[in-house]
């Protein structure tokens, strides 16, 4: 029997919209939540169109010769960091003319299979075995507006398309239960003497990567609760005459704790690197995650607060690294001290939902420009009053590393150690390299 897809009223008039063009062709990917007994289908959103397609003809009508496999990717890729906890990228749709339908099945198939490569290896967390591996391929026939729903394993490369279960359904996210809770970060990442100047981005997630374990085994406190695994996460909560759980519009508050050393069963060891400098990351970033209200085990909104916790980090270090490669002047000395913004993040709501959708901003961007974004990444109109800052503007102070070639090595050693605070109570981020030379002691408190 094939996977049910409770899809939100909104997204078929959304796909239906395209069928008054028949000519076109129509990609793009759809947003929801998985669950053991059915998945959701809260958001649809076409594949923005590329900036020449726009500008030489405004009456052309892509083809499907003309899907941009890297684009449509790009795309998930860049949408994948909008999506807060709870929330994935199910899988992809085309709308199209009925005389493709063959052809129609081998692109989907393929784009599919394509979105989730480039949005899982951007990832510090993996899935269990116990979740949904299955991502669907929607057809939407843009003259009879007939619908194709099928699904594919992504875990197996060479399985078949199995058909699936598409339902309307109206306010289908209007409820959802939200988790938040603000994490303090302190990590600290020694740079190897040998790292170079394009390592920084490599030793940080890495970095990162040893952090997020410590995430995932934390213990979290639901309203000051530890709560079981299995336990339904409205248990308790009252219910009306008619016998429905009345859902708070208060989002669940949720404490983290993190082991500060490993328990006595497990001996820790210290190790002495040369290095040239280190990262450290301390400070506090907020979290959000989403989950339906059909029976939520508590076991999977904490799995989905998590992967908010380490995505967010994650993609902000990311982004920086992004924006300074970009704006980083060729001609600059080492020696120069830059001021540069790291992203804060900021919401926006999906219009008839609970679920609020999320981006990064640096300081000097304007409320228009984040809206602007919004509308090409989501293909949706959000008012500047409904987008919600959740933290304050962002500031960073930086010296760039030095480079020094030893002609005996043959080899470019970058010394700094780069220091980005995230300080909730200061609504500050701040960025800091300093040259350095020196010896980092270590401690390794992860087993294998």
């Amino acid at each position: 029997m094939g996977r049910s897809y409770f899809v939100e009223e909104a997204v078929g008039q959304y796909l239906s919209d395209f069928s008054t063009k028949p000519k076109a062709c129509v990609t793009g990917l759809l947003i929801g939540q998985c669950s053991p007994q059915r998945d959701y289908v809260i958001l649809a959103i076409q594949t923005p169109p590329r900036e020449e397609q726009n500008e030489s003809n405004k009456n052309y009508h892509p083809k499907l010769a003309d899907i941009d496999e890297e684009w449509v990717t790009g795309h998930a890729s860049q949408l994948s960091r909008m999506l807060p906890g709870g929330l994935l990228v199910l899988g992809v749709f085309i709308v199209a003319a009925p005389e493709l339908a063959k052809d129609i099945q081998n692109a989907l198939r393929k784009l599919v299979f394509s979105v989730e490569k480039s949005i899982v290896k951007k990832r510090l967390w993996n899935f269990t075995e116990e979740e949904v591996s299955d991502r669907v391929a929607l057809h939407v026939c843009s003259a009879t507006k007939k619908i194709l729903c099928r699904t594919y394993d992504m875990q197996d490369p060479k399985s078949s398309a199995k058909p699936a279960d598409w339902k309307y359904q109206s306010g289908l996210s209007a409820f959802w239960l939200s988790l938040e809770c603000t994490i303090n970060v302190n990590i600290h990442i020694p740079l190897s003497a040998t790292s170079v100047n394009y390592e920084l981005e490599k030793n940080t997630r890495n970095g990162l990567t040893r952090w997020a374990k410590q995430i995932e085994e934390g213990v979290f406190l639901i309203n000051g609760q530890a709560k079981d695994d299995d336990a339904d996460l409205l248990e308790g909560q009252k219910k009306s005459s008619r016998g429905n759980i009345q859902h708070s519009i208060q989002p669940f508050d949720v404490k983290v704790l993190t082991q500060l050393s490993q328990s006595s069963g497990h001996r820790s060891t210290a190790t002495v690197q040369v290095c040239s400098g280190s990262i450290n990351l301390k400070g506090a970033v907020k979290c959000r995650a989403y989950i339906h209200t059909n029976k939520p085990k508590v076991k999977d909104a904490i799995q989905a607060l998590k992967r908010d916790i380490i995505n967010t980090l994650s993609d902000r270090c990311e982004i920086l690294f992004e924006d300074l490669l970009i704006n980083e002047a060729p001609d600059k000395k080492n020696s120069e001290r830059e001021y540069h913004a790291l992203p804060h993040r900021v919401f926006a709501p999906i219009a008839g939902s609970n679920v609020m959708l999320c981006d990064y901003k640096f300081g000097d961007e304007t409320a228009g420009e984040i809206q602007e974004r919004f509308f090409e990444m989501l293909d949706q109109v959000v008012p500047r009053e409904a987008i919600y800052i959740a933290e304050e503007i962002n500031t960073v102070y930086i010296k760039p590393p030095v480079d020094n070639t030893d002609d005996t090595q043959q080899m470019q050693l970058t010394k700094a150690t780069l220091l980005l605070k995230f300080q909730q109570n200061m609504g500050v981020v701040i960025a800091a390299a300093v040259a350095i030379f020196a010896v980092a002691f270590s401690f390794n408190y992860f087993s294998d």
